[in-house]
């Protein structure tokens, strides 16, 4: 071992020490070769599978409403649960590598599906600038990198915008949630996504309004599919 490798090895050493690596959605050590997820999480953390069924539970929610090529989520989102847990950490205490990880796993996953996997760009999406500032970064950019990372499709940021600052989502009714993301998103390039089959991404879909803000604006491209994916939801639970 080179004096290099050894000083890397003690830093480590010396940083799990007092950083102890543990797993983001149930807190047990982590050993070597886990890393975000400890191998009993990754197993047992509830999967939908809903890739591989064209009319689940969250692709439900849109019924009526937009006209969308496929939905899915990878967890079942329930309260009081481990992958509460894990968004937890990913959202709001700053292990934006979470988002990462879930998405380059789920972006192997999403390309045995032949719905997903001729997608051509991967659209997270936006947070208004003045949040962006308040939290440090997009956890759903976040997710996206990794998706882009294990599926042949481009990261597109910064095209889709949120040109209005809305209050929170949360204690507020579907049809508020709807008024409060209806035409508060703008495409700077539409022409770059003309034709495309797009991926637009979120951390969570709860009542879908967000998402549907979203769609609204990306389907007054000329020929676009769109389909949308993300970490969690509790449709279906």
């Amino acid at each position: 071992m080179n004096i290099k490798s050894f000083i890397r090895q003690e830093f480590g050493f010396f940083t799990e020490l007092f950083y102890p690596r543990v797993c983001m959605a149930c807190g047990r050590a982590l050993i070597k070769d886990e890393e975000i997820l400890c191998l009993h999480c990754e197993l047992r953390l509830p999967k939908t599978n809903y890739h591989f069924w064209p009319d689940n539970p969250v692709m439900q929610l849109f019924d009526g409403r937009v006209d969308l090529k496929a939905v899915t989520a990878r967890y079942h989102y329930k309260k009081g649960g481990n992958v509460r847990k894990l968004l937890h950490n990913f959202k709001y205490r700053g292990y934006s590598d979470i988002g990462v990880k879930i998405g380059e796993d789920y972006g192997r996953e999403l390309m045995l599906s032949p719905v997903f996997r001729n997608t051509d760009y991967i659209i997270p999406v936006p947070l208004h600038y003045k949040k962006l500032r308040i939290r440090g970064y997009n956890q759903s950019e976040r997710f996206a990198f990794g998706l882009s990372n294990t599926m042949d499709a481009k990261l597109e940021t910064g095209n889709l915008i949120r040109k209005v600052h809305t209050s929170t989502q949360t204690k507020k009714s579907r049809w508020e949630r709807w008024q409060n993301v209806n035409s508060i998103f703008e495409i700077k390039n539409p022409e770059r996504l003309a034709g495309k089959q797009l991926l637009l991404v979120d951390d969570v879909i709860t009542t879908g309004s967000t998402i549907e803000g979203c769609v609204i604006t990306l389907q007054q491209i000329e020929g676009v599919k769109i389909g949308v994916a993300a970490i969690a939801s509790p449709a279906g639970v």
